[in-house]
């Protein structure tokens, strides 16, 4: 089994299988019960895992190479992976016992959440709660599900943080419990399965809630969890979305020396416009990737030099990320209109990476309002942490 330093090659050995797999996990809006299974195997859903429950604690920038890897031959599937390995971090802030409940006794445990209007309510021993969760990647195959929401205290009041900021709370509860609401109909990412549940007056134990990615709520120490959850998802979106244009660049130069366009007599590779477009996608890509992986290695080195993650080091990690992003999605278009009428049949290697990288700039890691927010803390502005 693979472990922190081979995760990329085993990601690299089952580019083929994710490949071919693609297509009916796009059409089914599942991934494929065979890939999970090859997933599971080679503990890709436990890359950011702390080891004690049988994670990898995999450093950042080769949690970005592999899940870009992946990427490039399915964003669904890289999506998914990234989801889980963020909500697996969740396990260095649970009590040992119920992370070892949910995932060192199960070697495909899987845990999937999302976002939308909740409320808590402190009771005996646990808290009731009210939601209406959307956008849960991965639900579908999930072992546990979460949700995050403010808790109302006795008097009413919602409860804060010692710095005044209002105390999210994420609360765990076994996903056979729970009705999957089918919803997700998109565009882009269909195979991410991002459907959603309702959770009504629901009981809640203490010991499966617990407050992310703040020091004072952790009790499993590595330098991986120096890190927050929300970090690492913008490192693994973005590569997914370079791992999709990444995969559409593939494609377009293996069709530029096929493919003779209607009307002309030399080929997609002889063309000087698209020899000039392609030579600016290749740059894009190439130029927001190695932006990208400075930044990690550079955040990497100073966040276990100092202990935590600094607030600067974080603005610039979403700099960099939404960045990749969208010169992503911007090198894809290249390719994608010089492409012709190759790239719209349903089913071609364009058409589906073209949706999921459009699915991939509108959520919430490719806002570009991200640019303005950055902007105005490089001007002196205060870090607004919670659109970042």
């Amino acid at each position: 089994m693979p472990d922190q330093h081979d995760v990329l090659a085993a990601a690299r050995d089952l580019g083929p299988e994710i490949e071919a797999a693609a297509p009916e996990i796009d059409r089914r809006r599942r991934l494929t019960l065979s890939l999970l299974d090859a997933l599971h195997e080679r503990k890709l859903f436990r890359m950011l895992l702390p080891k004690p429950y049988g994670g990898l604690e995999t450093p950042p920038l080769l949690f970005f190479e592999t899940i870009s890897e992946v990427a490039r031959h399915d964003g669904s599937t890289a999506w998914c992976l990234c989801q889980a390995n963020g909500c697996a971090m969740t396990a260095a802030y649970l009590a040992p016992e119920i992370a070892e409940e949910m995932w060192g006794n199960d070697p495909a445990a899987v845990v999937a959440w999302g976002p939308g209007p909740s409320e808590a309510r402190e009771c005996d021993d646990g808290y009731r709660i009210d939601a209406k969760i959307t956008f849960a990647s991965g639900a579908r195959h999930a072992s546990w599900l979460g949700a995050h929401m403010p808790v109302v205290d006795a008097r009413g009041e919602r409860q804060r943080m010692p710095d005044g900021t209002l105390l999210i709370r994420t609360f765990l509860m076994p996903a056979s419990s729970v009705e999957i609401e089918d919803i997700w109909e998109t565009l882009g990412l269909r195979g991410t399965a991002s459907d959603g549940y309702t959770l009504k007056d629901r009981f809640v134990p203490t010991a499966y809630t617990t407050v992310r990615d703040k020091a004072d709520y952790r009790q499993y120490e590595a330098p991986l969890y120096l890190l927050l959850s929300t970090s690492m998802y913008a490192m693994g979106f973005a590569g997914t979305a370079l791992g999709i244009a990444q995969g559409v660049l593939d494609a377009f130069l293996t069709l530029a020396q096929d493919k003779t366009p209607r009307l002309q007599s030399a080929r997609l590779a002889n063309n000087d416009l698209v020899q000039y477009e392609t030579a600016q996608a290749v740059a894009r890509i190439g130029a927001a990737r190695a932006f990208l992986r400075s930044e990690i290695e550079d955040i990497w080195a100073a966040t276990q030099n100092a202990g935590r993650l600094a607030v600067d080091d974080w603005v610039r990690l979403r700099l960099a990320a939404t960045f990749a992003i969208h010169e992503a999605k911007t090198s894809a278009d290249l390719l994608y209109d010089a492409a012709g009428a190759s790239a719209i049949f349903a089913g071609a290697d364009f058409e589906r990476r073209f949706r999921d990288l459009h699915t991939v700039t509108q959520q919430l890691q490719g806002r570009k309002s991200h640019f303005r927010t950055v902007g105005a803390f490089l001007m002196g502005g205060p870090a607004d942490l919670s659109v970042l």
